[in-house]
């Protein structure tokens, strides 16, 4: 799906070429996150953990300008020397320059406080930057301004504190915390203000990957929930073949459920005993095989099952409509036998 997307975008000359480059170079796997919300609202300590977590790498507007040598680093700078604003295609490129570094493809990123408005999200798409999951925290506007004057920052590590809530036991870390600018409420007011009048496009780009969570809440309970959501996999909208296996102990209903969503849906219903049945009444090799087990009572060894189980599970009315399956695997060899003949449940 990433690689349709990036085709997409990107138009190459030689499509080919660059599937085989995208194989080779991209992890489909790793991260894409944004990480928004207002000021004081949590961003950066939900990110440098999100990033701790999953081996990801942090980017923020902080880290392009301070911590990265890039070609456009110093064009940036100097908008920021002249105390200018630095225009939105700036960002977006210098954006586009870091994710394009072998770690962010390998281990994914972070991107926390961008984009900001509906104008810088639509220059990360045009530049083939989608992230997989957009986290948004909101908290009351009157939390954010109390939280925001009691804000100091560590210059070493750039963690964030508080004079109240989140206070340091190391002395050292003490001593060395700074008062971030712009720290007036009413200069903090002005940009939650910015942010509730710019944020409706921002979400009308994202919706359908984002999710907002409560930072009035403990931090824990923030970044639990946060770490839940970005582990999850979006569901594609793609048309895709259902194969569905029920497991559960005797008189649990899968025969009944495996009936009914087999009814509903107009897959494949294959019950392992019954199938076994089938092959012994159907005088095939294999049924001559089974037979004498059956008849003593005996289990049937896994190989014939699985041999049995294959060739109804590839057979054309299976491949096309899908099956919903029960009765084996019964324990973990079994469920491995399976993942090695390439039978593998979607459901």
């Amino acid at each position: 799906q990433n690689m349709l997307e990036e085709l997409l975008i990107h138009k190459p000359d030689d499509p080919i070429q660059y599937m085989i480059d995208h194989l080779k170079q991209s992890n489909d796997d790793a991260p894409r996150i944004c990480v928004l919300g207002p000021t004081a609202s949590g961003k950066t300590t939900v990110a440098m953990w999100l990033c701790k977590h999953l081996d990801a790498v942090r980017i923020s507007r902080e880290t392009l300008l301070f911590k990265e040598i890039l070609a456009l680093t110093k064009e940036a700078k100097a908008y920021k020397e002249r105390k200018q604003k630095i225009p939105n295609a700036l960002w977006a490129n210098l954006i586009q320059e870091r994710l394009s570094n072998v770690d962010c493809i390998k281990q994914g990123w972070i991107l926390e406080g961008f984009p900001e408005n509906q104008e810088q999200a639509w220059m990360l798409q045009s530049a083939g930057i989608i992230p997989r999951h957009v986290v948004v925290l909101y908290a009351p506007d009157t939390v954010l301004i109390e939280r925001n004057s009691g804000k100091r920052l560590d210059p070493v590590t750039e963690e964030v504190y508080h004079t109240t809530f989140d206070w340091p036991s190391d002395r050292l870390v003490q001593q060395r915390l700074v008062k971030p600018e712009d720290l007036s409420e009413q200069e903090t007011s002005k940009k939650l203000l910015e942010y509730h009048r710019n944020f409706p496009g921002v979400f009308q780009t994202y919706q359908k990957v984002l999710k907002s969570f409560n930072a009035d809440q403990p931090s824990m309970d923030v970044l639990s929930q946060v770490l839940t959501y970005v582990q999850t996999q979006h569901r594609s909208a793609a048309p895709f073949t259902p194969r569905i296996l029920f497991c559960g102990p005797p008189g649990s209903g899968k025969s009944l459920q495996a009936a009914l969503i087999a009814q509903k849906y107009g897959i494949v219903k294959i019950c392992c005993g019954q199938l076994l049945k089938e092959t012994v009444a159907g005088k095939t090799k294999l049924g001559e095989l089974v037979k004498p087990y059956i008849d003593s009572g005996y289990p049937v060894p896994d190989n014939l099952v699985m041999k049995i189980l294959a060739e109804r599970l590839n057979a054309l009315d299976c491949m096309t409509n899908g099956w919903v399956l029960y009765g084996f695997p019964r324990d973990i060899e079994q469920g491995e036998l399976l993942q090695k003949a390439h039978l593998i449940p979607n459901r």
